[in-house]
């Protein structure tokens, strides 16, 4: 029997989504695949999605890297995208070096990754050059996230958000409405679109619906995430009715290891 894979993820405090939908398509892939995950998160404290709220929340990231240090995941992630691209373009990568050595000194030898990150590996994965994309959070946060995934040269068409403030309200949204948000999205010319620039606002039901009608790749910040952990894992990337990026199709784009310097 194989010994169940750890996943470890550092949630804010009002995050219900990442917990949710990465287990359910880990879960799916253990229909179709031999490994067993279990799933393991240290919380950080925030509840209104403002600028202030989120630089707050990001100085207990590395305490949670301790805790989960502690348990020694075999993969370690954050789960939140806004918290880092608002804080400057590139920053995903200043965090990851800072959690990895948090948990080197702690003893852990596991990968660390963002969900930033992830979003950002995973367009690449596809070949992304020009994307379309949805978010919840209030309009000048989703410039911020414009700006950091223009800075790394992907062009974002159009950008809609549903300024939704509070993070319970937005973990809380229907998934399915998705398939009617996208009518208002520009999607021309898009090589990829995602569905969910958000790690809260749940949209993984909607993902392959809204592949199969657009015929593009359709990706969220989970699905991202759980690209790149598997990724590090060294498993084969394929869950079922996620999405192209995780069909088995794509092999990484770029090389699995250490946060860059």
């Amino acid at each position: 029997m194989l010994t169940p894979l750890r996943i470890g993820q550092i949630v804010p405090s009002s995050n219900t989504t990442m917990e949710t939908e990465v287990p359910a398509m880990l879960r799916a892939r253990e229909a179709v695949r031999p490994e067993r995950f279990t799933f393991h998160s240290s919380r950080m404290r925030m509840h209104k999605v403002t600028k202030e709220e989120l630089e707050a929340m990001n100085k207990e990231g590395l305490r949670c890297a301790a805790e989960l240090a502690d348990a020694r995941v075999d993969v370690m992630s954050t789960a939140c995208l806004v918290a880092i691209m608002a804080m400057g373009v590139g920053h995903h990568r200043k965090v990851e070096r800072e959690l990895t050595e948090v948990a080197r000194a702690n003893r852990s030898l596991a990968p660390v990754m963002t969900s930033a990150g992830a979003l950002i590996d995973g367009l690449k994965t596809l070949g992304a050059r020009r994307i379309s994309l949805m978010a919840p959070y209030m309009r000048p946060l989703t410039d911020l996230v414009v700006q950091y995934i223009e800075h790394e040269g992907i062009e974002v068409i159009d950008a809609i958000c549903f300024e939704i403030p509070d993070n319970l309200e937005v973990g809380l949204r229907d998934p399915h409405l998705l398939l009617q948000d996208v009518k208002r999205l520009n999607t021309q010319g898009a090589d990829v679109v995602v569905g969910s620039a958000c790690v809260q606002m749940p949209s993984l039901p909607a993902i392959q619906p809204l592949e199969d009608r657009l015929g593009v790749p359709v990706v969220s910040t989970a699905i991202c995430t759980v690209r790149r952990m598997l990724d590090h894992l060294g498993l084969e990337a394929v869950v079922p009715n996620a999405g192209a990026l995780l069909s088995g199709r794509y092999p990484a784009a770029a090389p699995v290891g250490a946060p860059a310097v």
